[in-house]
């Protein structure tokens, strides 16, 4: 059950993925233990500078002698809208000013967030990274040549039907479908986001008739039920963020742990408010101020610079109302496990799960 064509791509034993989940979570030991025990570790390297990724690469390096990957994002061109800069500043101020906070926003640069995904891409080669894999888009042709003249196996995301092909055409090796229980971002770079908010029983089969490249399903999963069903639809394999959120080794706040283990199902929605970008989490006190603003906030990543100290002081003073709680729609399902400890739970349950079959 568990080798197939992905986890031979891989070279990986178990065909579970630990979701690159960016800004700081994905801890060196965390990507270490996933890989050793026999799935694909990935550093989230989204919001990190090259000379970062360099050093977390090295770090891994260290502590595994088996296959890992890192994700980037895939710059896309966007400007600062002034109406929508002000109107965002105008609601942040009363904001920072409760929190005792002090706004040091730099707007980013697109052409400088271009350079930065071009050196980060110069550093996977160097180091001789096996598995990178991209979010919000594809990479240009020449840039997934020069990756795969290296040996470098390749990974994209898509959110709809239309995006999966769009990566397989584009010479991915293999695909990520997210569906809209997935926690964090909204891989979505094809159409509007609205129109991306699919659920995974829905997606995945949905894809599979129309690609034929390995399928990794995300959005949810978190035990070996979650394996099963995804592995009946269609996919090869599975993509889990949330459940490895909450685990020994991650570097999330506790704060942010805690409230994926104490949250319901009902608590986990979808918010443009911190990065304004659709992004799924638990809900609190900043979503519910910004939520009828959403439209008019400026697009990301500028709105998350915005935030950006907002959500730094919130993490530092504890408070969670103000903290962008990143989870998927199956909070329930979360253990307090170590990354080792959780892989062996997955692959027990899913054996007993298709057993009963």
């Amino acid at each position: 059950m568990w080798e197939n064509d992905f986890t031979r791509l891989l070279k990986i034993k178990y065909p579970i993925i630990q979701a690159p989940m960016a800004g700081g979570i994905t801890s060196s030991e965390l990507v270490a233990a996933v890989s050793n025990t026999g799935g694909l570790g990935m550093i989230g390297a989204g919001y990190m500078s090259p000379e970062q990724v360099r050093l977390q690469i090295k770090e891994v390096q260290q502590l595994t002698d088996k296959p890992f990957g890192v994700n980037i994002f895939v710059p896309a061109k966007y400007e600062a809208d002034k109406k929508k800069l002000h109107h965002a500043k105008t609601l942040l101020q009363p904001i920072l000013e409760e929190l005792g906070a002090v706004d040091q926003s730099v707007l980013p640069n697109f052409e400088q967030d271009l350079q930065s995904f071009h050196e980060q891409l110069n550093i996977i080669l160097d180091e001789n990274v096996p598995i990178c894999s991209f979010t919000f888009g594809i990479p240009p042709l020449e840039l997934i040549n020069k990756l795969k003249e290296n040996g470098v196996v390749l990974i994209g995301t898509a959110t709809t039907v239309s995006e999966a092909i769009i990566n397989e055409k584009a010479g991915m090796d293999a695909v990520v479908v997210q569906g809209t229980e997935a926690g964090g971002h909204r891989g979505t770079f094809h159409n509007e986001n609205k129109h991306s908010l699919i659920g995974l029983m829905s997606l995945l089969p949905q894809v599979a008739d129309q690609i034929s490249i390995p399928i990794i399903a995300a959005g949810g999963i978190m035990d070996g039920r979650g394996f099963i069903a995804a592995k009946s639809l269609g996919a090869l394999g599975v993509q889990m963020g949330s459940a490895f959120l909450v685990c020994e080794e991650s570097s999330a706040n506790k704060i942010h742990k805690e409230a994926i283990i104490q949250a319901s199902e009902e608590q986990i929605v979808v918010t443009k408010a911190f990065s304004g970008k659709m992004a799924r989490g638990v809900n609190n006190r900043f979503i519910e101020k910004l939520s009828i603003y959403e439209d008019g906030l400026p697009d990301y990543p500028i709105q998350n610079e915005l935030t950006k100290a907002i959500r730094k002081n919130s993490a530092a003073t504890g408070n969670p109302e103000y903290m962008s709680l990143w989870a998927g729609q199956s909070p329930r399902l979360a253990r307090k496990l170590c990354a080792s400890d959780l892989i062996n739970q997955i692959v027990n349950e899913a054996e007993i799960v298709r057993s009963k079959l």
